[in-house]
């Protein structure tokens, strides 16, 4: 594996494919009236400590298509990073599930919203006004698209912001894995209890095959998105496929010691690219991404031994890199990698 371009490269962790093989067994009621939907929801409530509503599906852009078309009308606004997912990598899918409404770019630091851009940005558009969008949500994600990490606090700041001016907060969790992970703390203090309404809880990057949930932390506020996801498509018939997975994902831990995992080889890497010469790291690497500077010879010298990233839009002269690894990215291709960027440095 000298694949870096993203964990979506690997494949599926051991644990998650024995349990798909032992659903695979017999019959199953069909669309989630199943023994193992069952176990995967029981699993998300004691794994956040609340009463929650839980829509399983199987790509991150229908959980949040769908999570932000419950949250906003289709004349609403939602405040966005101008680097998220949701804005820059969805192909229109928030805008066309939401019926229409506005994603608002506010800039922010290191891939992350900040409380005072977001609160500057709402006071900039008129409210109550018929002739424009209104304000309706704010999305975050976690870990954001540059890497880093937000803080419980930094979440509880972002969600004053928004219960303030009565909008919900929705979080992309594609990686909220390694997020919990990186903060050391429970996914409820990550989420919930931070002041997150909606969470797209995210499971194939970190092991699964194709497994991701809608999580709504006040079940009353989920009362239309069964129809929702229904009308959109993303009601499995054999929904066991999806919740195994999950099921599997959440027990023993397992997704938690995954992420870790990915998270550590990441330190790993960033630790070691501050030894090569003339390069220089974009971002904090508070999770599983990294994003380098490095200079033109490295990184085709890197390309020629047969390593593969993706070059990333930058700010400087050089070139920059996204470096991302996995459940299962081993130290000694870490290890390789690095030593072939200190040779050809050297040659540089």
């Amino acid at each position: 594996m000298t694949n870096f371009c993203s964990d979506n490269v690997t494949g599926a962790a051991p644990e998650i494919l024995a349990a798909l093989a032992a659903a695979n067994e017999g019959a199953a009621m069909p669309y989630g009236d199943d023994e193992w939907t069952r176990r995967a929801e029981a699993l998300f409530r004691d794994v956040f400590e609340c009463d929650l509503a839980v829509f399983p599906v199987a790509t991150g852009t229908a959980a949040n298509a769908l999570a932000l078309s419950q949250m906003t009308p289709p004349y609403g606004m939602v405040y966005v990073h101008p680097d998220s997912h949701v804005y820059s990598d969805e192909c229109g899918a928030p805008e066309f599930y939401t019926g229409g409404a506005k994603l608002v770019p506010v800039p922010g630091a290191d891939g992350k919203l900040d409380a005072g851009g977001l609160a500057a940005a709402i006071h900039g558009h008129w409210t109550e006004i018929v002739h424009h969008p209104q304000p309706a949500a704010v999305s975050i994600s976690q870990a954001s698209e540059a890497g880093t990490v937000y803080t419980s606090a930094e979440v509880e700041a972002l969600a004053e912001v928004a219960r303030s001016h009565g909008l919900g907060l929705h979080m992309d969790g594609a990686r909220f894995a390694n997020a919990v992970a990186a903060l050391g703390c429970s996914p409820a203090e990550a989420s919930w209890k931070a002041g997150v309404d909606m969470l797209s809880f995210g499971a194939t990057k970190n092991g699964a095959l194709a497994a991701e949930a809608v999580l709504v932390f006040d079940p009353a506020r989920a009362a239309d998105l069964a129809f929702r996801r229904k009308r959109g498509g993303h009601l499995f018939s054999k929904m066991r496929v999806l919740t195994a997975q999950l099921a599997a994902y959440l027990s023993d831990d397992l997704w938690l010691r995954l992420a870790r995992h990915a998270n550590v080889q990441a330190a790993r890497l960033a630790g070691g690219l501050q030894d090569v010469p003339g390069a220089r790291l974009v971002h904090p690497a508070d999770a599983n991404e990294v994003f380098v500077e490095l200079p033109e010879a490295v990184v085709e010298g890197l390309e020629a031994d047969g390593f593969r990233f993706y070059r990333w839009p930058g700010d400087g002269g050089r070139p920059t890199v996204r470096l991302v690894t996995a459940f299962n990215t081993e130290p000694a291709h870490v290890d390789a990698f690095l030593a072939s960027a200190r040779r050809h440095a050297g040659q540089a």
